[in-house]
This record gives structure tokens, sequence and C-alpha cells, in this order.
């Protein structure tokens, strides 16, 4: 069974035209049809007097020139329903035909939002200190919903143990479509009831999305417009097959999946996805969303107290998932809290149990503000992310981890491992890029051109058995596929494919060094993993290199923390490259055309190239 992450105690690869179609067809219940009213606008180029005969010869009175130049009048007709669903023909037809006019539009009513200040109503609002201005930084959420944004035509999944669908915070933004029970097999996703209460964890992280705003129950949800599914999938037998079905769910109608769940948080575990469910995040990313891409968005795990090591998570460890870690309100690192290289960005939760926690929507028709743990940080940077996609819906999945880099903060963040990477960026593996800034991340969304097409340059290093020393490096200079169609500039992720044994596993430090000298732990000691059994094709995954140019010289460092007679034997090592073409870093940080559609395109991937590498041994 796969435990949830709560620390509570225990491409366009299609056309333009078929992203725009499924772009309005998840938003059709949202979306609002124009409202004709009487007012006219009417362009003569005669004057005054043109318009005053038009007027009288079609039952208009004359309320005036728009613009001072004399062309452009405002007619109002009073014989006329003052606002109807349809237009009115007949005046169309007649001011169509009159050769006066040049141009004319019977006027719609337009909905604006006053860029004020937006402040909920609910009653625990005011206990939401992370978005609420309670606290600086914030989640800086008060300054997207100013703009009028608040997650209105996007979708968002919880995939966990179900969702109260008829909870009175979560009702009116239900959406059934985004929706299913894959324990039981049925439609409703709503919880089993316990005398434990054990499976409120799914709408607590409901809550977090999506709770109404205003409705002066409990507090709001980030993105508290969204429309809000649940998936029930964790109370039962779990295999490959419900956790591809459940990551696969209606990927046309669903923007975003919201999981906080993994293998156990151990520090002993390594464990990640099947065959299936690689499957599923394989065709979320490029099938999902008219082809832009399926955002999973993970929670990077609780095993703080057993040294887990996130990167031992083939979920979080992905490229296909935007893992989020967590920070306390003061900005240290929560006791619950695993450090790896590939966490993203963070968001708040809480530290120890006196600490402020998370305000959400609770089984029973009931509110908490007791949620804590990397379960509630994903759901956050869910609603965030949805305001953003609302902002620019034609972000691609790799679009928006471009931007979440870029709009995530040191800020008043502590931990001793701060390194600025080869592009200047400040990079962490208790935070990632640090903590993430809605405000940041909408204005970024909007002016954001989308990237060219991702580029996969795999390298195998070494593929002859190798003794492990004590401290040993393997160094390989790399031309990034220079020369070739998938040649890369600017990185995303790098992974690093290992196969070893070794006689205490979790002993084993494992570092990455890029030629630009940024060092990102792959996986750091893990004390309670003493298993034998070593890493069997396991991929490593670092965020760390964001941006940076690949060429040059890579190092592999393999060191024993532990035990001074470990032995094992490195057996196949492959580094995998994916970025673009293009140089990131030469891009313009003024205001650009958001919201123009990206061209198609198609994952490129290389043949493993065959490589030799020079190991170096070094003295503990």
């Amino acid at each position: 069974m796969r435990p949830t992450r709560s620390a509570l105690w225990v491409r366009l690869a299609l056309s333009l035209g078929l992203a725009l179609v499924c772009h309005l067809s998840v938003g059709l219940a949202s979306a609002r049809a124009p409202i004709y009213v009487s007012s006219w606008a009417v362009q003569v180029s005669e004057g005054y007097q043109e318009a005053d005969r038009l007027a009288r010869k079609f039952g208009f009175v004359n309320m005036g020139q728009i613009f001072p130049d004399g062309q452009y009048f405002h007619l109002r007709h009073r014989g006329l329903a003052q606002q109807s669903l349809t237009p009115n023909w007949g005046h169309r037809l007649r001011l169509k035909k009159d050769p006066k006019v040049q141009w004319f539009e019977q006027q719609t009513l337009r909905w604006r939002v006053k860029r004020s200040l937006v402040v909920p109503m609910d009653p625990w609002f005011s206990k939401q200190w992370y978005m609420n201005n309670k606290v600086q930084p914030d989640l800086n959420i008060l300054q997207v919903w100013s703009q009028g944004l608040s997650g209105q035509g996007i979708v968002v999944s919880v995939l966990d143990d179900g969702i109260e669908k008829d909870h009175p915070d979560l009702l009116a933004n239900y959406d059934p479509l985004a929706s299913y029970d894959f324990n039981d097999y049925d439609p409703d996703p709503q919880p089993r009831y316990t005398p434990s209460d054990e499976n409120r964890h799914g709408t607590r992280c409901a809550g977090e999305v999506a709770a109404i705003a205003n409705n002066r129950f409990c507090g709001a949800g980030v993105a508290y417009n969204a429309r809000i599914g649940g998936v029930r999938m964790l109370d039962g037998t779990i295999t490959d097959v419900i956790e591809a079905q459940s990551l696969s769910l209606q990927p046309q109608h669903i923007h975003i999946y919201s999981a906080s769940w993994g293998p156990e948080d151990d520090g002993r575990t390594v464990d990640g996805p099947g065959i299936l469910t690689q499957e599923a995040f394989r065709r979320g990313v490029t099938k999902g969303r008219g082809g832009l891409g399926t955002l999973f968005i993970w929670a990077s795990g609780n095993g703080g107290l057993h040294y887990d090591n996130c990167n031992c998570d083939g979920y979080t460890n992905s490229i296909h998932t935007l893992s989020v870690g967590s920070t306390t309100q003061q900005g240290h690192v929560p006791w619950y809290s695993e450090a790896c290289a590939s966490t993203l960005t963070t968001t708040y939760s809480s530290g120890i149990i006196t600490e402020p926690q998370i305000v959400t929507t609770d089984l029973h028709h009931q509110c908490t503000d007791k949620h804590t743990g990397t379960s509630a940080s994903a759901p956050l940077a869910a609603g965030i992310i949805a305001l953003a996609l609302e902002a620019n819906p034609f972000l691609t999945w790799r679009d928006m981890q471009h931007l979440v880099v870029r709009a995530s903060r040191q800020a008043h963040l502590q931990a001793e491992d701060w390194r600025t990477n080869g592009v200047g960026r400040q990079v962490s593996h208790h935070y990632g890029y640090g903590l993430l800034d809605a405000g940041l991340l909408v204005d970024l969304a909007r002016m954001w051109l989308p990237t060219q097409p991702q580029k996969k340059c795999a390298i195998r290093v070494l593929h002859t058995p190798t003794p492990i020393l004590p401290l040993m490096h393997v160094r390989k200079k790399m031309s990034a596929c220079a020369g070739r169609a998938n040649y890369i500039r600017s990185l995303e992720h790098v992974q690093v494919r290992l196969s070893l044994s070794y006689s205490r596993r979790g002993d084993l430090e494992i570092s990455l060094t890029s030629p630009m000298g940024t060092r990102s732990t792959l996986v750091a000691i893990r004390p309670f993993d003493i298993s034998g059994q070593g890493y069997n094709n396991w991929i490593f995954m670092s965020t760390h290199f964001w941006d940076e140019d690949p060429q040059g010289l890579w190092t592999l460092g393999l060191q024993n923390k532990g035990y001074y007679f470990n032995t094992g034997t490195l057996y196949r090592y492959t580094l995998l490259l994916y970025g673009t073409a293009e140089d990131m870093t030469a891009r313009p940080p003024g205001p650009q055309n958001a919201t123009a559609p990206p061209t198609s395109w198609a994952t490129s991937a290389s043949p493993t190239a065959h490589h030799s590498a020079s190991v170096t041994p070094s003295k503990q």
C-alpha cells in the first residue's frame, strides 16, 4: 500500500486548433455567453448630422460622439430589451445596408474585476498565514487574486484516498469528470468513513487547492474558482494498474494532478513507478492537455526523521513530476523534510506541533488548522500553478518547470547547503530553488515564450565492471551531442542511471559535478539502509544544473561514508541530459508575447553513444 505524505505522526504535438478546442472544452462550464444590450457603436464619416439622421431613421437616440473626431457615435434604442442573449438581427441588417455606415457593433456586457486587494471574508482566512500577508514573505497569493485570477477554467484532481464531494467548501467547485474511485471501480470518490478518520487526507489536500471563497465557511483555497476532483486510489489494494489508471484519468479534461504519496519514507526503501505508471507519466506529458502536457505535482516525502532521500523515490525523482518540498513559517527545515536533488521548489507547511499549520477542509463537513507535512505543501503549489495556467493556458509541462525555477527564491529559508549554480541561481537540496512566489510566477507566465523542443542526449560512460574504492571519481568530457539533431545548449533535468553492488547501500554517497562547477548530491548517506542489493539500473535525477551549458567535464563521485570495510562494484553508468538547443540564459528579461501559441514539436532522443571514461581513485 502506498503511504500518503502526511506528517501527522505516522507539445504541443497536435495543431493549435486542437489545443484551443481542448482548452475550450474544459472551460465550458465556466464560460460566459455574451449578453447583448440596447447600445450600439456606429462609425459615420459625415459627422453629427449623419448620426442624427441614422438615429431618427431607425428609432435610436443619439447619445453623442465617442471620440472627439466626430466619426464614432453611441446610439441607444429605447424599444429594445435592455439585455438579451441574442443579437438584434433586424437592426444589424438595416445598418449594414445603409451606405453611410462604415462600421457598427451592438454592445455586449463586459465583466471586469476591480484591481483592488481581494481579501476573502471566510472566518478562518485570518488563520491562513501563508497567504494573507501575516508573515513575510508569504506565498504572494493576494497579489494574484487582485489581478482577477482565481483558477477559473482550470481543473485539478487530487489522487488520494477520496474527496468529500458534498463538503460545503468544495461542493460548488466539485468536478465529477475529474473524479473516480479506482479502489471500488465506481464514479463516486467519497472517502470511506472510519472511527479514526484515516481517509481524510484527500479532502484536506483538495481544500488547499479549491476551497470556495467568500461563503463564510472555513477558509479559502489558493485557486478558489478552480474545478476540483478526487481520485480514490489509496484506500485498498494498490497495483501498477491502479496507479496508471489514476494518473491517466481524463487527460484532456484535467490540467493538474496533485499527489502527496509514494513509497515508504523509512530511509531504507528504493522504489518507484512500475512499467504501466511510467507509461502513464510519458503519455501524460506528451498527449495530455492537447499535447501541452499534463502537470503532475508531487510531494517530496516525509522521511526526514529516518534520513531518507527523495531521490530513492522514483515518483518525485521523475523528470515528469514537479517535486515540492516544505519549509516552516520561520524558514526552517521541518523535521520530516527529505533533502534531495530532484526537488524543484518549496511552499509552506509546519514544523513542530506547536507551530502554525495549514488550514483546509476536513471530513464530516468540518475544517481543520492542523494539516501538515509535504502533503500540505504540494497542493499549495498545485493551486499556485493553477493560477499561472489561468494567466497563460498555452504553457507546456516543461514551460511550467522553467517558470517555477525562475519564480522560486531563497528568501528567508535557512539551510547549510545553499549554493550558487553555474548560471547564478541559488539552489538547495532541502528547498530546490526556494520559496515559490505566486505573483512572480503569474507575471512570468504572462510574458513567457514557449521553450524549444526537448532534446535528450544519452551517453554510456562506463559499461565494464569497476571496483568501488573508498573515494573515487568517474570523469567524462562530453560534447552534449554537438553536431547532432539532439544537441543541448541549456540543461533542464539531468539523470544518472547506475547499476552497482555495495555491501551496505546506505553508506555510499553519490554526487555529480557539472562542467560549470555545480556539485549535486544524488544520494546522501541513509543510516537505516543496510541493504546489500545496491542499485539495479536505478535512475537518479537532479534539477540543480538548470540552464547550464552541459559541454565539458562531468564528474561522478562515489564515497564510502560508513564502515571502512564496505565493498562494491560499479557495473554500468549512463548519463542522460535533457534540455534545449536554445541558450536560455540569453532570453531577454522584459515582457514578451506570452499568449502566442507554441509551434508543434516532438521529443527528440538520441541513440546511446559508447564512450570510455577515466576512473580516478582517491584516498579517503
